[in-house]
């Protein structure tokens, strides 16, 4: 654990959940499972406040806690699941592009509150997308739940861990165990959900029905539990992950070959997904037959042509697609064809190189996909071969040397290590690179995110000011307001004012130039400003690099 996942994992519980739960969640990430008299005597603070902060922590999944032999509760922080939080937004947006308006309110509600019950999130989403329909239109609970439906057999949602049902005992334990079967997991339950959403009501009403909400609250405390009463739904992160895996996979084959060879991989990616563990190094073993028949209407390419391509997939060396491909057990010629998991084995260079062009220059990117390409080369071979001057590439290569972007490996001639019988070679630790690639990553989203608070804060009354005046503008431009009304609210901001708000524009470009273009929205439930969330926006790009480096040091260390 560096201390750049520390501070970021900080930075990310604050900005969520507060100061107290990043007090107690930054201290679990730095000394590891402690039982919880050790929390309150070192944190400081009350044990009531260190319960709570413990609670929140668990129901969104970010702490776990274990029995040990001797009788107590230790709880642990869950580093690489608090660092997931910089990913909602994305988790959000993908359900969103896969479901419409009502998958993303699923996705973003467990995501808000940690675990719901069905019924719950139901209830709750469609209150939400009933008040922004018009007048007289509601959502219905059935629209809702079926949404619900396809997200759990799809896998993208899953079942929490329950309390096994047991005999009963004299002493509780002091912390119960929490199982889930697998055949359970992505099981939902036959809910009768009729109804439909409602909208808020004003605050003269609400006073009105406070009184009737209370006596009905207390005469239902009698009533039946819902019918899911505990059982819990959460996000499947993994599920997420493998389909942005998907994604990338199919974007490289489409690079290196055409539009036709990545629908096919497609394809077959989504015939697997879910039978197919999103740590596991390949899929299912698919048929031709079986791949043919589930290409999309608007691929019109006869059985022929589909072969040549699997053929073409599994022969060629350069992508590195990894297709095994045999004789199928169902006869006709058909072909056992399995595509790889790991998106960074084919690619695993773009990134790097990419951000050599982006720290030292493009010479220096020359020379990093050089030694990537040839493995192991002398600086005289890496002039000839880079074409560049002897002074420029020993000056390129001592100051990557000196980043650990390249090593220098001594091959002696004689036992002595003379340094003239001594060949020094060149080389690239591509494993390494990528570790301090996701170091500078983590140290940049933490950048980030402070640079957002720090521009927030100090314009916090002029950003404001300038939402109240874009909302008052929204509204007259829909009930149809002349054009000298319009005027005169955007003149309620000042000159000077304006030229503030082209500066923090200015300053906040810069921290976007080097992330590229815009990502998915950030779910934040707080309205931001423009400019602040193109800062946003760059965390969400960082955290894309963030995720292909994960997903090459994971498949790396699998195979090695």
């Amino acid at each position: 654990m560096t201390q750049a996942e520390i501070k970021l994992c900080a930075l990310l519980l604050r900005e969520h959940f507060g100061e107290i739960v990043e007090k107690i969640g930054a201290y679990l990430v730095g000394t590891g499972a402690q039982p919880l008299r050790m929390i309150v005597s070192d944190t400081g603070l009350s044990l009531d406040q260190v319960k709570k902060a413990l609670c929140v922590l668990i129901q969104h999944n970010l702490v776990t806690y274990q029995l040990q032999k001797r009788g107590l509760v230790e709880y642990e922080a869950q580093c690489k699941r608090v660092l997931r939080i910089l990913r909602y937004p994305r988790y959000i947006y993908t359900a969103k592009t896969l479901y419409g308006d009502t998958g993303e309110l699923v996705v973003e509600e467990l995501l808000l509150n940690g675990k719901m019950t069905m019924s719950a999130v139901v209830r709750k989403v469609a209150d939400r997308l009933t008040e922004t329909m018009e007048d007289g239109k509601t959502m219905d609970y059935a629209d809702v739940s079926n949404t619900f439906v396809r997200l759990a057999d799809t896998h993208f949602v899953q079942r929490c861990p329950q309390v096994p049902e047991a005999a009963e005992t004299p002493e509780a334990p002091p912390a119960p165990a929490l199982v889930l079967s697998e055949k359970d997991m992505y099981m939902v339950p036959r809910l009768s959900l009729a109804g439909k959403g409602k909208r808020r009501r004003s605050c003269d009403e609400d006073e009105v029905q406070e009184h009737k909400a209370k006596k009905q609250k207390r005469d239902g405390e009698d009533d039946e539990p819902p019918p899911d009463d505990g059982i819990y739904w959460q996000v499947n992160i993994d599920r997420f992950h493998q389909h942005f895996r998907d994604q990338g996979i199919v974007s490289a084959v489409a690079n290196r070959m055409d539009q036709t060879s990545s629908e096919i991989v497609r394809t077959m990616l989504r015939m697997s997904e879910v039978t197919t563990s999103s740590s596991a190094p390949h899929t299912q073993p698919l048929s031709s037959n079986e791949i043919f028949r589930s290409l999309p209407a608007g691929y019109n390419i006869v059985k022929q042509v589909l072969d040549q391509y699997l053929t073409l997939l599994a022969d060629d060396p350069v992508s590195n697609t990894g297709l095994a491909q045999g004789p199928g057990p169902r006869g006709g010629g058909s072909s056992l064809t399995e595509p790889p998991v790991s998106r960074c084995r084919g690619e695993e260079s773009v990134p790097l190189p990419a951000s050599r062009s982006t720290l030292f220059g493009s010479r220096c990117a020359r020379i990093f996909r050089l030694l990537l390409r040839k493995k192991h080369l002398e600086q005289k071979q890496v002039e000839d071969f880079a074409m560049i001057p002897a002074k420029e590439a020993k000056d390129m290569l001592y100051k990557m040397l000196s980043e650990n972007l390249v090593s220098l490996q001594e091959i002696p001639k004689t036992p002595d290590h003379a340094p003239s019988r001594t060949f020094y070679l060149y080389t690239v630790n591509v494993l390494s690179s990528a570790r301090m690639l996701l170091h500078r990553c983590y140290k940049s989203v933490a950048n980030l995110i402070e640079r957002r608070q720090f521009e927030t804060k100090e314009n916090k009354r002029l950003l404001e000011k300038s939402q109240r005046v874009e909302a008052i503008l929204a509204s007259m431009q829909a009930t149809g307001a002349e054009e000298g009304q319009l005027q005169e609210i955007e003149e309620m901001i000042t000159a000077p004012e304006r030229q503030q708000l082209e500066t923090l524009k200015r300053n906040v470009n810069k921290c976007v130039g080097v992330a590229g273009a815009a990502g998915p929205p950030s779910p934040r439930p707080l309205p931001v400003s423009p400019l602040v969330s193109r800062i946003d926006a760059s965390e969400n790009q960082v955290d894309e690099t963030i995720f292909v480096l994960e997903s090459f040091i994971e498949s790396t260390l699998k195979k090695a």
